[in-house]
């Protein structure tokens, strides 16, 4: 059997997309790593799989981190995704299912994606964390960072909001952050610098993946944890990461809608890894 991939970036984070709806793909922890190794293999952030949608949805997505273990969702990931479905349809709007939520996506202009995240959940029970604590007075203490928000945007995210992140060193605090036992499923971990009332400098460290060029989700939980701690006003946000810079917008019936722009870098044969 021959298995094909396409290789995608929105923002530098990138994927190995792989087609499974017609035959089932099975993929161990040990092939995932294989693939996502950037120095013997394919080299991406995630393994992204597509499979028959359970709903009448385009497809159903699930999503691996570098490190083998699942996701229940990712922005950029599933932006690249809905473009190639777009593209495969022939429509400018389409519904993409994960783990998390059904996902709206449409083709904007400049070739652009939006997708419709849904909204964020703040309860200590949906993060989630070990025991119960109130989120909004939580004090996480690492390398002196007291003060930190946590939302859920379908995966977890603590975030930090910073006076200046080029003292951050984010491979030393990002990881022992992501594994605090405060938190069962890991977590990702952001540290953010607000620029203006509607701009945000993100580092991100990602659960299963470590720094990444850019992260949506993380782009969207910054955002909404910066509007929910009155840091800005603005419903729109640019948030700006090594990668390029994506809007965020944490609409009144409290979806969030993240844009930007996706990259198609290759297609393949995946053989060579079975």
């Amino acid at each position: 059997m021959i298995i094909n991939y396409t290789k995608m970036h929105g923002l530098k984070n990138d994927f190995i997309i792989i087609d499974g709806r017609e035959k089932k793909i099975f993929l161990n922890k040990n092939k995932i790593k294989k693939i996502a190794n950037r120095k013997g293999g394919l080299g991406c952030d995630q393994v992204v799989i597509l499979e028959k949608p359970k709903k009448k949805t385009s497809a159903f997505i699930k999503f691996y981190n570098s490190d083998g273990s699942t996701t229940k969702a990712c922005g950029n990931a599933a932006r690249c995704v809905a473009f190639l479905l777009m593209k495969e349809y022939k429509t400018k709007k389409i519904t993409i299912e994960t783990e998390a939520a059904l996902l709206n996506a449409s083709l904007v202009k400049n070739n652009n994606v939006a997708v419709d995240i849904g909204k964020p959940y703040f309860k200590w029970n949906q993060i989630p964390l070990k025991k119960k604590i109130d989120v909004d007075e939580i004090d996480f203490k690492v390398n002196n960072l007291v003060k930190s928000a946590l939302v859920n945007v379908g995966n977890p995210h603590i975030i930090f909001f910073v006076k200046n992140l080029k003292k951050i060193n984010l491979r030393k605090a990002g990881p022992k952050i992501e594994k605090n036992s405060l938190f069962p499923e890991r977590i990702n971990v952001n540290f953010a610098k607000i620029l203006n009332n509607n701009k945000i400098e993100l580092r991100v460290w990602e659960r299963g993946s470590g720094i990444t060029k850019a992260c949506g989700t993380g782009a969207s939980a910054t955002t909404v944890a910066a509007i929910k701690n009155k840091l800005i006003n603005k419903r729109i946000c640019h948030i700006y990461m090594e990668g390029g810079k994506l809007k965020i917008e944490y609409k009144k019936n409290g979806h969030i809608v993240m844009t930007g722009p996706i990259k198609i870098i290759k297609k393949g044969v995946l053989n060579n890894f079975f």
